[in-house]
């Protein structure tokens, strides 16, 4: 699926052994581009950036969950030159450890280690594109989501989802720690913002205020 907002061009592609979304994110001007949790079976990933003739410059990790970089190696490997990885420095001992993927019986080639450390309020860009990096614990020590405010679009990572929250009940997670960053770094965005999350579908900040049966009581309707 693809999704264009100005010269920011989305490809959601759902993949891997959990249905993890990736999000392509290009800009069409620059034709430079970043992956956004390369999920799984990268090689897709590079051909849907190829047919559009961009350049993956980033990779940038929310979090260090194995579902969310299994496919940076092959993004990596098809890539030149190589794009640097970027992830909160919180969830590195995540990474190293294989993201959790050895609890679940799964062998999977890692791909390069983080060389980029996110930080809370950072600025990042895909060329004119800018993106606030915003510290977003609870479903992991070191998630991260990415703001576009030009754009209202919100990457949320395992925080939010259509009708749910992320879980916290895998190491490092914290459930009073999820609904603090939910009240105060989601539901404080403007109602029309866009939220595309890790897994599953699009929704919004009006969407999940009004209905998610998690955040009765959060924020104000």
């Amino acid at each position: 699926m693809s999704l264009i907002a100005m010269n920011l061009e989305i490809v959601c592609m759902t993949l891997g052994p959990v249905e993890t979304n990736a999000y392509l994110v290009g800009n069409s001007l620059t034709k430079e581009a970043a992956v956004i949790d390369p999920s799984w079976d990268g090689h897709l990933i590079l051909e849907q950036a190829q047919s559009r003739g961009w350049r993956i410059a980033n990779i940038w990790l929310t979090h260090a969950h194995f579902d969310h970089f299994g496919g940076a190696a092959a993004v990596s490997d098809g890539s030149n030159p190589p794009p640097p990885v970027a992830l909160h420095p919180l969830d590195y001992p995540l990474w190293r450890s294989g993201g959790g993927s050895k609890t679940f019986g799964i062998q999977m080639d890692p791909g390069p280690e983080p060389t980029v450390d996110f930080t809370d309020g950072q600025h990042i860009y895909l060329g004119d594109i800018e993106f606030h990096v915003q510290h977003a614990p609870g479903h992991s020590p070191g998630h991260v989501m990415l703001y576009c405010p030009e754009q209202g679009i919100l990457f949320c990572g395992d925080v939010i989802f259509t009708g749910s929250i992320g879980r916290t009940d895998l190491p490092g997670g914290d459930y009073e720690v999820l609904m603090e960053t939910i009240q105060d770094q989601v539901l404080t965005l403007p109602n029309e913002t866009r939220l595309l999350p890790g897994h599953g579908l699009e929704t919004s900040v009006l969407n999940e205020r009004n209905s998610n049966p998690f955040l009765q009581g959060l924020g104000e309707v």
